[in-house]
């Protein structure tokens, strides 16, 4: 898992948890008509703004926002570079043999393409094809969660007016306006919460992640295509090198203006 999604769940619930447990007991704070309000309003209306098929194309999506491993642009790099020693060695299908090894179907696929004698123009095409359509399904999720993270606190909003109009009808009974008034803020929390906490944090996670994703992607493409040039693999490293930072390069970092 991702450790700096979980150490921003654990330390979010958990502070709100000690700010409710601190003033009192957490069962006030749950009220099962507000839950409803919220939580089903909300999906409700994601399921209005998007297709079926969109929303739950999004899940296996989420999964980037947990479980994600990425290899590092470095690693690439020499691999890359290996893959481009072995074809002026030994021609180009002395890398399928390696091929099996590789356990990114993204990289995979160039290499096989070349391998398979496809001109450079069409890998070209099929990659960035694939980049746009990785692209796409990424930022669907992010903008689902963001559309998310708007309608929750609406649908809180409006379970606070149903509340309050639910109060005003009661107001000969005194007593009653302050246990009233408490439910109809709760779902304003709960629409706020979910908003705030889960859905527009994750929007930006994936937000993130795409970009992060896409940049691995380049450089791969980049790489392949470089091969199928018969680039010299010392020249195509330094170009490469373009997509790491000073750090990750080796020498002296850039100053900041």
């Amino acid at each position: 898992m991702d450790l700096a999604t979980l150490i921003g769940l654990v330390s979010a619930f958990g502070l709100v948890l000690y700010g409710i447990l601190a003033g009192g007991s957490l069962l006030i704070f749950w009220d099962a008509a507000s839950a409803a309000i919220v939580i089903g309003g909300t999906f409700g209306v994601t399921l209005i703004n998007y297709p079926l098929k969109d929303v739950m194309g999004v899940f296996p999506v989420v999964k980037n926002i947990f479980l994600h491993k990425l290899k590092s642009a470095k690693e690439l790099i020499d691999s890359l570079v290996e893959m481009a020693t072995l074809t002026r060695k030994g021609g180009i299908l002395s890398i399928e043999p390696k091929i099996k090894e590789i356990d990114d179907a993204f990289y995979s696929k160039g290499l096989q393409m070349l391998v398979d004698g496809i001109e450079a123009n069409a890998i070209k095409a099929v990659l960035e094809k694939e980049i746009d359509y990785v692209t796409e399904r990424h930022r669907l999720g992010a903008e689902l969660f963001t559309t998310l993270g708007t309608f929750a606190p609406a649908l809180g909003m409006i379970g606070t007016l149903i509340g309050l109009v639910q109060m005003l009808q009661k107001l000969e009974d005194p007593s009653s306006i302050g246990p009233a008034m408490a439910i109809a803020l709760i779902t304003t929390f709960y629409g706020a919460l979910m908003a705030n906490m889960l859905f527009l944090p994750m929007a930006g996670k994936l937000k993130k992640r795409n970009l992060e994703e896409m940049l691995v992607k380049e450089l791969i493409m980049e790489g392949v295509l470089s091969i199928a040039a018969g680039e010299n693999p010392r020249i195509m490293e330094q170009k490469l090198n373009v997509f790491l930072s000073p750090k990750e390069r080796g020498g002296p970092a850039e100053k900041e203006e």
